[in-house]
C-alpha cells in the first residue's frame, strides 16, 4: 500500500496548528502518511472567508483557555495560553514569520520543522513577540541557522517570489475549503478531503484506513 500524501497549512499565530503539527509528526510514519508542510497566511483565509477570530466570542474565548491547556498537556506540547495572548494575537501580525518560513521551503525545506517550531515555542510557549526583525532572527538561530543563511532569507521576505508563494499557498488552502487553520488535506481515493482543526486527527487515520 502506497503513502498517502498530507498536506498541513498552518500559520504558526494558531496554537492549534502546533497541536496538529506535533501529532502528524509523531505519527507520519505509523500511518504511513507523506507529510508535507505547507505555510499558509492565516489572516488571509480569515479575510477571504469571512471568519472571525474565535477569541472574539467571549464565551468561546474562555473555553478555549481551557481547552488549549487540556490538549496541551493530552499530547505534550508545552503550548500555554492566557486571556492575555488574545490581544497579542490581535495586535501583531504573523505575515513577516509566514514569509520566513516560506523563504526557508523555497530554500532549505529540512529546516522548515525545526523553525517552525521555534516559532511557536517563542510565541505560544515563552509568549515572546515574533513580529520584530530581532525575534526573527532569534528564532533562527535556534532553529540552528546560521547568521549568514539568516541574513539571506530575510533579504528573500521582501522578494515577490517569496510574496506571491506564500499567496499562492494560502489561496490553493481556500481552494480546498479551508477557513480557519490547521487545515488538512489528505489525497486519497484520487481526491483531495479537508479535515479541519487539530481534533479530526484520529477521523483522519480511520478514514483513510490507517487506523
Amino acid at each position: 500500500m502506497g503513502r498517502t500524501l498530507v498536506e498541513l497549512f498552518y500559520d504558526v499565530v494558531s496554537p492549534y496548528s502546533w497541536l496538529g503539527f506535533e501529532v502528524l509528526c509523531r505519527y507520519q510514519h505509523i500511518w504511513n502518511i507523506d507529510l508535507r508542510f505547507r505555510p499558509a497566511f492565516l489572516g488571509g483565509i480569515m479575510q477571504a472567508t469571512g471568519n472571525k477570530p474565535p477569541a472574539m466570542l467571549p464565551k468561546r474565548a474562555e473555553y478555549m483557555l481551557k481547552d488549549i491547556e487540556r490538549m496541551g498537556k493530552y499530547y505534550q506540547v508545552p503550548v500555554t495560553i492566557s486571556a492575555d495572548d488574545f490581544q497579542r494575537i490581535f495586535g501583531k501580525s504573523s505575515l513577516g514569520a509566514m514569509r520566513f518560513i516560506t523563504a526557508i521551503d523555497m530554500t532549505q525545506p529540512k529546516y522548515l520543522e525545526p523553525l517552525s517550531r521555534e516559532f511557536w515555542m517563542r510565541f505560544w510557549s515563552q509568549h515572546e513577540d515574533i513580529s520584530q526583525l530581532e525575534s526573527i532572527v532569534a528564532v533562527a538561530g535556534q532553529a540552528g541557522l546560521s547568521s549568514e543563511f539568516t541574513q539571506k532569507l530575510l533579504d528573500m521576505i521582501s522578494s515577490p517570489e517569496v510574496k506571491n508563494r506564500l499567496k499562492e499557498t494560502t489561496e490553493e488552502a481556500i481552494k480546498y475549503g479551508a477557513f480557519g487553520m490547521p487545515a488538512v488535506v489528505a489525497h486519497f481515493n484520487g481526491k483531495p478531503h479537508l479535515f479541519f482543526g487539530s481534533d479530526r486527527l484520529e477521523l483522519l487515520a480511520n478514514v483513510i484506513e490507517l487506523g
